[in-house]
């Protein structure tokens, strides 16, 4: 029996690591480096680079574990200081990451783009805070893709311009306090006026009267500088002012807003919401019929007609809700059932967008 002659490789192979690729010059060069480190470089949080690199070596594959010439090295960076080069790779070069890996920090990154334009929006009509699933709603609508390379803040900012553009939604209102001293008063109050702020309160007692309002977030900074006239200061209170008592889950998911979704998502809702409507007006004929058989549904913790028990058991809510079943969670009301299918189908929709 003949054995085969396993033969010396002369390559250094790396298993669980995080690669950065940056090409350069028409070359490919990689680095080693360990998983969730880089982040943390680039964050300026990790400071070590002995934490982050796995090697100092510059590689043109980790994979097969090929390294880079000098002869390379020095026509991309001008040097071959392996340390150097591994720092300019970690700060420009690009994480490798896997599809499942990238697919839960894009979802994560929305989700976080959606709750600061929560935090700093309003409906103008109630002064009241949009739900984060309406917010999450819009977005889909206007087509947003996340972008890995900017940060959160960033990204809302903008996202918050093109909802303005489309929906009746707007920023929310900085609370402030303006403080002057009492000659100035007289002053300070007909700037307020110029500003168009909602005054809140004043106190006019002491020597440091105060006027607490409602201004818009993009004027702060030119507040502070025309305060400077009347020797008065701001103070923020609150980044985020709305009309007290907490958003209403009903009245903002039942806006009217100008729909923008495409003509065969809104006929998929359409459909959802009509077999719902269709469902409840029969659960409400039943449960006031007498003498009629009824079975309750476990999963969806209803009674229905023996007769439309199997029609029922095919709608996409009760599916819904069995799938919640097995998975141990709470069976959901026809609206919230077709609110999250919703949400369910925009995830989908994200997937095949470019980032």
């Amino acid at each position: 029996m003949s054995r085969t002659l396993v033969q010396p490789v002369g390559q250094k192979r790396l298993t669980n690591v995080a690669v950065v690729r940056l090409r350069k010059h028409g070359q490919r060069f990689e680095i080693a480096c360990f998983p969730n480190k880089v982040l943390s470089w680039r964050a300026r949080v990790e400071k070590d680079i002995d934490e982050v690199l796995q090697s100092h070596t510059v590689y043109s594959n980790v994979s097969k574990g090929v390294l880079a010439k000098s002869k390379e090295l020095i026509k991309a960076f001008g040097t071959d200081d392996q340390t150097k080069i591994c720092i300019e790779i970690l700060e420009k070069g690009e994480l490798q990451v896997s599809g499942k890996e990238r697919e839960a920090q894009l979802s994560s990154q929305f989700r976080d783009i959606a709750t600061i334009v929560m935090e700093k929006t309003i409906n103008p009509d109630t002064r009241r805070p949009y739900t984060i699933t309406m917010i999450e709603r819009l977005m889909h609508e206007i087509h947003f893709a996340v972008d890995p390379n900017l940060t959160s803040k960033e990204q809302a900012l903008k996202v918050i311009k093109k909802l303005i553009e489309h929906f009746p939604i707007k920023r929310a209102p900085l609370r402030v306090r303006f403080t002057a001293p009492k000659p100035n008063f007289t002053g300070l109050m007909e700037k307020v006026a110029e500003w168009n702020a909602t005054v809140i309160s004043n106190d006019i007692s002491g020597t440091q009267p105060s006027i607490v309002c409602e201004i818009e977030p993009s004027i702060l900074h030119s507040c502070e500088e025309r305060l400077k006239d009347v020797q008065g200061r701001v103070e923020v209170l609150s980044v985020s002012a709305h009309a007290e008592g907490g958003p209403s889950v009903e009245q903002h998911d039942n806006v009217e807003v100008p729909q923008a979704v495409p003509a065969k998502e809104s006929d998929a809702v359409a459909e959802i919401s009509e077999t719902m409507q269709k469902q409840s007006i029969s659960t409400e004929i039943q449960g006031n019929a007498q003498g009629k058989q009824q079975r309750r549904c476990k999963e969806c913790d209803v009674l229905v007609d023996d007769k439309l028990y199997r029609e029922h058991c095919k709608s996409g809510w009760h599916k819904h809700n069995y799938t919640r079943h097995k998975n141990g969670l709470p069976p959901l009301s026809q609206e919230e059932c077709m609110v999250e299918m919703e949400l369910v189908d925009s995830k989908k929709d994200l997937k095949d967008y470019d980032f």
